[in-house]
């Protein structure tokens, strides 16, 4: 899986996780500069009360898998108790296929390769 690096100019809006010694952090960097946090989205299904994780398979990535579906789906347009539904649906697979791959130091993701990595799973 390709990963942008912080010197490439990436497509906006984007995912980025890193780390820090507060632990892990995910944001969306959004076009003109501003930068929100992404919600974990313990609404839907709680798996991690203590945050994100990424690299390997438990229970921070799945919360992660499932907040990077449901902010990018959502975003789509349609309408949102049907991208939540489909965000949980699709998050055990995104997790094992995506989430648990990226790089322990840090990744950049786009909203756009979230979608179409989303839609490419297994059904």
């Amino acid at each position: 899986m390709r990963q942008e690096r912080d010197h490439e100019q990436p497509e906006f809006p984007c995912y980025r996780g890193y780390r820090d010694d507060d632990g892990a952090h995910v944001m969306i960097h959004h076009s003109a500069g501003r930068v929100t946090k992404l919600p974990p989205r313990n609404d839907l299904v709680d798996h991690s009360p203590t945050g994100f994780e990424w690299g390997y398979g438990g229970s921070g990535p799945a919360q992660l898998a499932l907040a990077l579906l449901a902010d990018a789906l959502r975003a789509s347009g349609r309408d949102n108790r049907t991208t939540d539904r489909e965000a949980v649906r699709l998050h055990q697979r995104y997790k094992w296929g995506i989430v648990a791959g990226l790089a322990k130091d840090g990744w950049t993701i786009t909203r756009k390769s979230v979608i179409e990595r989303a839609t490419a799973l297994p059904r």
